[in-house]
């Protein structure tokens, strides 16, 4: 093998594919990246069994060849080269790359032991814009649970339902929801892509312009875009019928500026015990919403917000960590408390955007 490349653009592609390589140190070959030169273009492919991803580089082609070379060790290299054009040559063992500074030599190993990464055929295809894709699971991911006990839990779950692409995600003390517009009546069958894998699909498709190409099968996911192919494995389970458990009704009503109850959020957790607990209070009739916390070792906070507020007087405590994540995921001025009474889930909401809907249960005093 022997290539003729930009540095800037072979560093950014070698980074999003380090990431995706596996540490198994019973398999080296995870750990490496696979460059193969082949019909005028060079690929790289990078996986750790449960993701793989492949790029596709424009150089200028000298000789034809693959090589895996060190994942981390390249991408050490090429972060720190100060060069704008390198020179790749593979042989014998190693492989040379050379720039207007020097030249550097790298141990291989063996192309032929790099695992296939699964091809998906282009069968069954979701068009969606990368952006919204990617928007759509940021929104949800946070709230998997990181317990490998109940897979479909620690998973994000996607479907199709009314002309929106759906994104949902639950540890079964709260709950996110995320509804996309999807052109057109794209029906697919519901998929969970496990939660550890989403940073990286991220990552992967960070850079992506317009729409890419989705397709699914029984046992993975396949993401088709310009350069790019990434493929993750999906869990087969059954996702909880979540919808049951979202309140139809309210007792309480809160309309809330976004970053004055993020404000009050910040205080409170100063003062939060162990558990991160907090406590709401509204008194509809005051006109007033209050936030409690205290921690017998530290002291203790009274926050006081003066909102738009109906319904019953309610005192209801809930961990910090679930709360404040929720406004991660909200582009809205201000925020809408719903509270359906003692014990019951409080749902939160942009004022201005319906397309996201968060549910946390409360804590027990």
């Amino acid at each position: 093998m022997k290539i003729e490349c930009l540095k800037e653009y072979l560093q950014k592609v070698v980074s999003k594919a380090d990431k995706v390589s596996g540490k198994n140190q019973s398999l080296p070959i995870l750990s490496s990246l696979l460059f193969t030169v082949k019909n005028n273009q060079l690929k790289i492919k990078s996986t750790n069994l449960d993701l793989g991803v492949e790029f596709s580089v424009p150089v200028k082609v000298i000789e034809d060849g693959d090589v895996a070379i060190p994942s981390s060790l390249i991408n050490n290299y090429l972060s720190n080269v100060q060069t704008k054009n390198i020179k790749i040559e593979s042989g014998g063992g190693v492989v040379i790359i050379s720039s207007s500074s020097g030249k550097t030599t790298f141990k291989t190993l063996n192309g032929d032991d790099f695992p296939i990464i699964p091809q998906i055929p282009k069968d069954v295809i979701l068009n969606i814009n990368s952006n919204d894709f990617i928007s759509g699971v940021k929104s949800v991911w946070y709230a998997a649970s990181t317990s490998n006990i109940k897979p479909e839990l620690s998973s994000v779950y996607i479907y199709h339902f009314d002309g929106k692409i759906i994104f949902v995600a639950t540890d079964s003390f709260r709950l996110a929801e995320k509804k996309i517009p999807s052109k057109g009546s794209q029906d697919i069958s519901p998929i969970l892509i496990p939660f550890k894998n989403i940073p990286e699909i991220i990552r992967c498709l960070d850079g992506v312009d317009g729409l890419v190409d989705i397709a699914i099968t029984k046992n993975q996911i396949a993401f088709f875009a310009p350069n790019l192919y990434l493929t993750s494995r999906v869990v087969e389970s059954v996702f909880p019928d979540y919808k049951q458990i979202i309140p139809k009704n309210f007792t309480t009503e809160a309309l809330l500026m976004k970053e004055d109850i993020l404000n009050v959020l910040h205080l409170s957790n100063i003062f939060s015990d162990k558990f991160n607990q907090i406590s709401f209070s509204a008194h509809p009739k005051n006109k007033l919403f209050e936030v409690r916390s205290k921690n017998i070792d530290l002291g203790e906070s009274l926050e006081k917000l003066n909102v738009e507020i109906s319904g019953e007087d309610i005192d209801v405590n809930f961990n910090y960590r679930y709360i404040i994540e929720a406004f991660q995921s909200i582009n809205s001025e201000s925020v809408k408390f719903s509270f359906s009474g003692m014990q019951k889930p409080l749902v939160i909401k942009g004022v201005s955007d319906e397309s996201f809907l968060y549910l946390v249960m409360p804590m027990n005093r």
